[in-house]
């Protein structure tokens, strides 16, 4: 059981994430805030394994909130203010949901915020088609807004990671193995220790590579597992 926390100056809010959490039979609420202050106090005294949290609450905001914590739970931001998207990632956020957001799109932040129940998450209650959605990648002292629908495949550059795109390729100050936690169940699949591919971009595998777009890929040995199951399912 995974427990999380609402923190939400708005009554609506906390109705529509606790129906759709109450979906999800692995997931627990345990408080429900209705400001900043009020989730101090129980974070001070509990813990929780994440939590759902507002940008624009009154006297505390919810990303001023955010550092005043030293270890805080995971955090998955809701808010209607998109311009905040750079600074909610910069502070390690788990994912960023725009009001109103969908079912399906909260199950894909619970999914990042909660490794070890994902398969079940994903198996029960969303449909084989991955949604796509965006993120910030700091790079050459700028932060790039991509979304995950765009994506070829990634590449291992070092200490870094190669994003070769539909039409550009930017260079992301991440290793890959952050990309393959990051990216897990979203329709990518690592194939190679410096490759991870998107799953819909495949136009041919041919024994050892990949063909996505008018790039080859190639297909690790102790990967060839992964590219079976694609077979398989």
């Amino acid at each position: 059981m995974n427990t999380f926390i609402i923190i939400d100056d708005e009554p609506l809010a906390h109705e529509v994430i606790e129906e759709y959490c109450s979906m999800l039979p692995h997931l627990k609420l345990v408080k429900s805030c209705y400001s900043a202050m009020e989730a101090i106090e129980f974070l001070n005294e509990n813990t929780a394994d994440f939590m759902f949290l507002d940008i624009n609450m009154p006297r505390l905001k919810g990303l001023d909130f955010l550092r005043t914590l030293t270890n805080p739970p995971k955090v998955i931001i809701t808010t209607a203010y998109k311009e905040f998207a750079i600074e909610g990632f910069e502070l390690n956020v788990i994912d960023y949901l725009l009001k109103p957001f969908s079912f399906d799109r909260l199950v894909k932040a619970v999914n990042k915020a909660v490794k070890n129940e994902v398969s079940l998450v994903s198996k029960n209650v969303i449909t084989s088609k991955m949604e796509s959605f965006n993120f910030f990648v700091k790079g050459n002292k700028k932060q790039h807004h991509i979304n995950t629908g765009n994506i070829l495949y990634l590449e291992a550059y070092g200490n870094y990671t190669k994003l070769h795109l539909e039409n550009e390729m930017i260079i992301s100050r991440e290793k890959i193995s952050y990309y393959e936690k990051f990216l897990e169940n979203e329709g990518f699949l690592r194939v190679h220790k410096s490759f991870i591919i998107a799953i819909d971009k495949i136009k041919v595998i041919e024994r050892n590579k990949i063909l996505i777009d008018n790039h080859t890929v190639p297909i690790g040995l102790t990967y060839k597992s992964n590219i079976n199951k694609l077979y398989n399912n």
